[in-house]
Parts: C-alpha cells; sequence; structure tokens
C-alpha cells in the first residue's frame, strides 16, 4: 500500500487534526498518530470540546474540583479546554522543535460570542496564551470584521494566530494584510518576527453544502454539472491569492526581517456529500507550504485509499475562475453565498459554546460535594 499521507507531507502539505480530547490524550493515540500517520498539529473548536466533555468520564476528577471550589462554568471550561491544549502542546514540542517552530502546533479558539467585539477578542487572545503558556500555542480567532484588528494586534504583541471562519476571497485578502500589519507592529516594537507564526483557516466543504442546494433547486443539467465545484475553485484562487500577496515587496521586506508567511490552511475538509470521494477535499487541494486539518475518518480515507499525484492547485486558477463565474451566471451571488456561510459559522461556534456551557454546568452539578 503507498503511504499517501507520507506523500502528502512530502508535498508540503502539513497534516493537522481537527479534534482533541482527553481520551486522545492519556490514551496515547495522539502521539501514535504523530509518530505513524505523519500528524504534525491539532485544531480545536467549541464543538470539538463540547463533544469531548459530554462524552465518558475522562474529565470527572478535573470536573470535581472544580466543583469543590465553586468556580464558574466559564473559568470550569477554561481551566479544562487549556489543560487538554496545554498537554497536546508538549507532546507535539519534539514537532515544533524540529520544525522551527512551524508545525507542532495547537490551536485554542477565542469564546465566539467576542466574534464581533474587537477589542474583547484581542483581550481573550492574551489570557489564552498567557493560560496555556506553550510557544507551539495558535489563538484562534474568526476573520469577522471586528476579528481583522484584533488579529493585527495579537500579531503585533508577538501571538502566533489561527484566523479561522474563512469563506471569501475578498475576506481572506483582508486577513493576509492584517497579518502584514501586525507583522510591521511587532517589528516596530523590536519583537523577533521569526518567532511569529499564522495559519489563515479557509474553510472548503460548507461552500459546497451551500452552494450545491442552491444548484439543486434550480435544476438543469447546467446546474447539476457544477455540483461539487464551488469549494476547490474558491480555496484554489485563495491559494492564487496567497502566492500574490507573498511575492510583493511589502513582503520582501517583512521576510528579510524573518518574518514567517502565513500558511493557508484547509478546514472543514471532511466531505459531507456522500456522492463524493470522501478525500476529494484532501486530494484536490495539495500545494506547498499549505496545512490540511482533517477529522480523524478523513485522514483514515486518505491512508486507506487517498491517491497523491503532486501539486493539484498551481495552474488551475483559470479553470477555478470560469466555474465561479459559471455558477454566478445561474443566479447564485458569489457575495451573498460566503456571507450566508460566515453569519452561520460564527452562529454554530456559538450555539456550540452555549451546548459547551450547559454540558459543563450540569458535570459540575452532578459532581458537586453534597452539604455537610
Amino acid at each position: 500500500m503507498t503511504d499517501a499521507l507520507k506523500r502528502l507531507s512530502e508535498e508540503g502539505v502539513a497534516i493537522w487534526l481537527d479534534d482533541l480530547s482527553r481520551k486522545r490524550i492519556t490514551s496515547g493515540n495522539l502521539a501514535e498518530l504523530i509518530d505513524q500517520q505523519h500528524v504534525v498539529g491539532v485544531t480545536t473548536n467549541p464543538t470539538i470540546f463540547q463533544k469531548a466533555i459530554s462524552q465518558g468520564d475522562g474529565y470527572d476528577q478535573q470536573l470535581t474540583d472544580l466543583a469543590a471550589r465553586e468556580v464558574t462554568v466559564e473559568e470550569a471550561i477554561r481551566m479544562i479546554t487549556t489543560a487538554d491544549v496545554r498537554d497536546a502542546a508538549d507532546i507535539l514540542r519534539p514537532v515544533f522543535d524540529a520544525t522551527g517552530g512551524k508545525d507542532g502546533r495547537v490551536s485554542i479558539e477565542v469564546d465566539p460570542r467576542l466574534a464581533h467585539n474587537t477589542r474583547a477578542t484581542l483581550a481573550e487572545a492574551r489570557q489564552l496564551a498567557w493560560l496555556v503558556d506553550r510557544p507551539n500555542t495558535l489563538i484562534k480567532i474568526p476573520a469577522t470584521e471586528a476579528g481583522l484588528p484584533a488579529i493585527a494586534e495579537t500579531i503585533g504583541t508577538g501571538i502566533s494566530v489561527n484566523v479561522t471562519l474563512i469563506f471569501s476571497l475578498d475576506r481572506y485578502r483582508k486577513v493576509m494584510d492584517a497579518y502584514l500589519n501586525g507583522l510591521e507592529m511587532a517589528k516596530e516594537r523590536g519583537l523577533d518576527l521569526s518567532k511569529i507564526h499564522s495559519v489563515a483557516s479557509f474553510f472548503v466543504s460548507r461552500v459546497d453544502s451551500e452552494v450545491d442546494k442552491r444548484l439543486n433547486a434550480i435544476g438543469t443539467d447546467e446546474a447539476k454539472a457544477l455540483r461539487g465545484k464551488a469549494a476547490i475553485a474558491n480555496a484554489r484562487l485563495a491559494y492564487q491569492a496567497y502566492e500574490e500577496v507573498f511575492s510583493t515587496d511589502r513582503w520582501k521586506t517583512l521576510e528579510k526581517a524573518g518574518a514567517n508567511k502565513q500558511r493557508p490552511l484547509w478546514a472543514s475538509t471532511g466531505v459531507k456529500d456522500p456522492a463524493y470521494p470522501d478525500t476529494m477535499y484532501v486530494t484536490e487541494l495539495v500545494a506547498p507550504n499549505t496545512v490540511n486539518t482533517m477529522p480523524e475518518a478523513t485522514l483514515e480515507a486518505v491512508e486507506d485509499h487517498g491517491e497523491i499525484t503532486g501539486d493539484t492547485v498551481t495552474g488551475t486558477y483559470e479553470q477555478a475562475r470560469a466555474d465561479l463565474d459559471a455558477i454566478e451566471r445561474l443566479g447564485i451571488p458569489y457575495d451573498e453565498v460566503v456571507k450566508v456561510l460566515e453569519d452561520e459559522g460564527v452562529d454554530k461556534f456559538e450555539g456550540s459554546w452555549n451546548d459547551l456551557l450547559k454540558s459543563t454546568e450540569a458535570e459540575l452539578k452532578r459532581l458537586a460535594p453534597s452539604e455537610g
């Protein structure tokens, strides 16, 4: 059997796992994935933590202690999630050291309820960096309009950032601009730019889910022929934008000062439509200096039957643009689709955060010491 994951790594794609739980840490599973399946990073989000905490008893001891101290549910969540991220960061530390800080990273997200509040997002990013206290942490900040200045300022203080929930090409360019602004601030403040890293999480499968739904409603042969094309086209054009921005004179000045490129990260790479190959959002998005964060099922599918044939992005831009234009001509406005997706993305993470609050509160009550 060909080692598809090894080949993927050799093509310049960093394989990150889109999942984390205490069981994965304590059972040795995460260490095994790093050792055997070329995993070099971990991403988390409120949905992942909500699932982890509500299943099994892996958190009971810590929750019992937190209940005895009568901490607020928000504090309990931060204690639990930062503990997991800290432990995962320690497991990944050898990768971090071996790659000069590029990989071996673990992401943790700011409270998604702050997505439209710049100052609170910045404050939370600093707090999380302090709480986790590991150099290989990435603080996840959503790419909302309010998030952009918070991203720049967080980078400007020397904190590495994973910019999340990017759907549109225009917003992605603004994200890269915020990163460069942040690096310029950091340089002005005399910080070591070589220590600052960032990825830009460009969401993939959700674009097809939204566009395909609209294509199905149109129902013509032309519409059906465009199903499953929007997400990959969108991501490929994002890579074109990345190549453009990181070849400008502005970038070259920062690079000379030691700065690292902000890598595109393909997120939401689990295929939602069973009609499509389950490895599609990996094999069709192979390009140098990218990250693909995969749920475990996708990781296993790629290992089992993924066909890695080299770079599948460079040189595809004309076709990608033609596909998006054809979808637009059918009356599906790109700007409207990406706005819907961003709004839904923020709402979903906020909903998961609220579910996390509820399930953690229930656990704290269940484990609270009885009177006397």
